[in-house]
């Protein structure tokens, strides 16, 4: 088989359509709101051998950990036709315990697996000491139902057994029950579409194709890297706190460009922490993939050949390369976003006027739990909150935007209220507090949020102490604030807390905005 330009660019956008295809049915069956409203998932179709070929534009943080997870349970478990194997231990490829991957093979009418699809949906409750699965923890084993590669389904059929252990070690059973489901069928939605390319062009093909775009994709990585300037690079950046009190903590990157080939060293970054913003290698290697897939440029296909000319080097240990037992929960969605400022960081030396100043650098994660004094049952709701965006050479900063490792939605507020015993009482932008700058870094968000029956809530947020640094002469943009409001008054909370709320309290988060670029005029 001739395969010419056209070709590869017609099957890029085929398999990329597969995974956008099993992203639309999660979203159209999903039951929660943070999943079907915000979009807290990714999809992706891998080949025979678990490397990925390609990933709907999802969650940016899944990019270099789901191939991990996906290898995993390819090692673990002989899959047959019609099984699927789930797992969320971050320490065989996931990230944090409440997202959840589902792994399915793709057949095809061969003998053995051709391609594998997956999942990855972040569920709002997987158990552990606090509801909503993010909690202030020191140990890995406070976050949730840790889940090794198993399956849970098996000839098309749920795994009942499997499905009851899950169920009764979470608050919310009929939710992630019907969230599985949705997974379910995002994968076999999957797979019926790779069969279809299958049957259409064959399997030798089809086969083809898949590592041709692979190797594109690595020749198109290393010609952006051979396009920036030899060289080592160093910078640190900073975590407010670790949320036991233990103080800042440390990230630390030599950045070491070559050829075409870049290497990335954050072995001299702090050692895990006794708190929960420990990151799995796995997150550092998806920061690395992120930065270098955008600056890329869109052209890039999102497979495994992004990675080939990036080395990634962490040290055992470290809060880049967490070893269990630590807390973990934070590291996927807090250090995550300071991998990618240290790497952003380091490029703006090397690349001077194409790397934008510091956006929030937080998820501001926020999860609430009780009891629903409408219906008398069990909930619990999760979401991240956008901020401002960094400025850069070419203009201001956005407003209100998810930016970096997260690219969720908001929960509408008509959603939120009829979904929880909650109620928005303010939701608009910040008005000045992006950085100032000749381009002034984006203004973050303020969601003030009243709860209408008892519960408990967990923030997970930084840059509550110093806010995102500007470039070039821009200045800081202004570092988030939490308040909970009480009858007897306000009183301004740390970045990360864990608190009971009674009916009539308030929780107010203030986002941070982005960097300022360039010196004020």
């Amino acid at each position: 088989m001739n395969i010419t330009p056209v070709t590869l660019e017609v099957f890029k956008n085929k398999f990329a359509s597969v995974a956008e295809e099993m992203g639309v049915a999660l979203t159209r069956t999903a039951y929660s709101p943070n999943i079907k409203e915000r979009r807290d998932f990714s999809c992706a179709v891998f080949d025979a051998g678990g490397a990925m070929v390609a990933q709907a534009a999802h969650i940016p943080v899944h990019l270099g950990s789901m191939p991990l997870s996906v290898r995993a349970a390819i090692d673990a478990v002989d899959m047959a036709p019609g099984d699927m194997v789930m797992l969320n231990d971050p320490f065989k490829g996931g990230t944090h315990l409440p997202d959840i991957t589902l792994v399915a093979p793709v057949f095809a009418g061969g003998e053995t697996p051709l391609f594998y699809v997956a999942c990855r949906a972040h569920h709002a409750d997987v158990g552990g000491m606090a509801a909503g699965s993010m909690p202030l923890s020191t140990s890995i084993y406070q976050e949730g139902l840790i889940i090794p590669p198993v399956r849970i389904v098996v000839g098309n059929e749920i795994v009942a057994d499997v499905m009851a252990l899950f169920l009764a070690n979470v608050r919310t059973p009929t939710e992630r029950q019907g969230d599985f489901a949705a997974q379910i069928m995002a994968n076999r939605t999957g797979i019926a579409r790779l069969e279809a390319l299958v049957a259409a062009h064959g399997r030798d093909a089809v086969t083809r194709l898949g590592e041709a775009l692979i190797d594109y994709a690595a020749r198109l990585m290393t010609a952006a890297i051979e396009a920036m300037p030899d060289g080592t690079y160093e910078a640190c950046d900073v975590l407010d706190d670790d949320g036991t009190g233990s103080g800042e903590v440390t990230l630390r990157l030599t950045l070491t460009i070559d050829g075409g080939a870049a290497e990335l060293d954050f072995r001299a970054s702090d050692p895990q922490t006794p708190g929960c913003v420990n990151a799995v290698r796995a997150i550092a290697v998806s920061a690395a993939l992120y930065v270098f897939h955008a600056l890329a440029g869109e052209a890039m296909p999102a497979n495994a050949g992004c990675l080939r000319p990036l080395t990634v080097v962490t040290k055992p240990g470290t809060v880049a390369d967490a070893q269990v037992p630590a807390a973990v929960a934070g590291g996927n969605v807090e250090t995550s976003q300071r991998l990618v400022d240290v790497i952003l960081r380091a490029l703006a030396v090397a690349l001077p006027g194409r790397i934008p100043a510091a956006s929030q650098g937080t998820m501001n994660n926020l999860a609430m739990g009780g009891i629903d004094s409408r219906s008398g049952t069990a909930f619990t709701y999760y979401e991240t909150l956008a901020g401002g965006a960094g400025a850069d050479a070419a203009g201001p900063g956005q407003s209100g935007v998810h930016s970096h490792m997260t690219n969720t939605l908001n929960t509408p507020i008509e959603a939120l209220e009829y979904a929880y015993p909650l109620r928005v009482t303010r939701y608009c932008l910040r008005r000045n507090s992006g950085g100032p700058g000749r381009h002034a870094g984006g203004d973050g968000l303020v969601r003030e949020i009243e709860v209408l029956a008892a519960m408990e809530a967990t923030v997970l947020s930084d840059r509550r102490l110093r806010g995102p640094w500007g470039l070039d002469g821009g200045g800081e943009g202004a570092a988030g604030v939490n308040v909970v409001t009480r009858r007897a008054g306000e009183m301004v909370m740390p970045g990360k807390f864990h608190v009971r709320l009674r009916p009539g309290d308030r929780l107010r988060l203030e986002t941070p905005g982005g960097g300022g670029f360039g010196p004020a005029t």
